[in-house]
């Protein structure tokens, strides 16, 4: 099990991409689609025409817009080289409205060449393979529901909390876990609304009993401060600030920088 970063930032960071991850268990599944996590995504070793199944903690467009370009793409690909294999979108609720609603807007989309599938899920786990998926509503946002999710597979676990502010489901979804992917968007010492500083979220890694750390999720400011050793003050593991491209192993000791 190993998840690349595709995109470690927000919408418009000058350096890094948008929320983006691409997690490889016995196949290929990516975990929201921001600005700019395509052009990673094509960086990888990983076909883009392979993957079947995308999972959405929301709609924001720093966690969504390059669905737009990728989806495109598809079709193109599909009428002039060959038809790539159907696939799954998972998101919170109001995920069929929104895609059926695009796929009747957007020329060209109403009829794709391959079987899209639309499933909303909010604290029932399922399986995608040999993968057991468990989201839960995370604090966030009044608009929408907002997931984390929590992925296991052949005794390995990662959790990637999506946006969110601290709250008991973040905990219960990070518990124990190997790898906690958390919104780091602030520095603690200029934190802001509706997401985590560095602090809360090694209080969380901590709370939670989580192996590893990884912060991402940054905007500007928080790439101003040393945000590994604000988390570092509350959770003592190892705890690893996120970069587009980077991969980890899940159960693999990381560097920690």
């Amino acid at each position: 099990m190993q998840v690349t970063i595709l995109g470690s930032g927000t919408n418009l960071h000058p350096t890094r991409a948008a929320a983006g991850y691409l997690v490889q268990t016995d196949r290929p599944i990516l975990l929201d689609f921001g600005p700019r996590t395509l052009s990673n995504l094509l960086k990888t070793e990983v076909d883009r025409h392979s993957i079947q199944h995308l999972l959405f903690t929301h709609y924001h467009t720093d966690h969504f817009s390059d669905f737009l370009t990728f989806f495109f793409d598809a079709i193109c690909h599909s009428a002039f080289s060959y038809v790539r294999p159907d696939f799954t979108i998972y998101g919170p609720p109001g995920t069929k409205r929104l895609f059926r609603t695009m796929f009747r807007t957007f020329p060209n989309w109403s009829d794709p060449p391959f079987r899209v599938t639309l499933k909303e899920v909010k604290d029932q786990s399922f399986t995608i393979g040999q993968t057991e998926v468990s989201p839960l509503p995370m604090t966030h946002s009044d608009q929408q529901t907002c997931l984390g999710y929590r992925l296991e597979y052949q005794g390995r676990s990662m959790a990637f909390s999506g946006d969110a502010m601290t709250s008991p489901n973040l905990v219960s979804l990070c518990q124990d876990v190997d790898l906690a992917i958390l919104d780091c968007s602030f520095s603690s010492h200029a934190p802001g609304g509706s997401h985590m500083h560095a602090e809360e979220c090694g209080k969380v890694a901590k709370q939670a009993n989580a192996k590893k750390l990884v912060l991402s999720h940054f905007y500007e400011t928080a790439d101003q401060s040393n945000v590994v050793a604000q988390a570092r003050r509350f959770f003592k593991g190892p705890i690893v600030k996120g970069k587009d491209l980077l991969t980890l192993k899940v159960g693999e000791k990381p560097q920690v920088v």
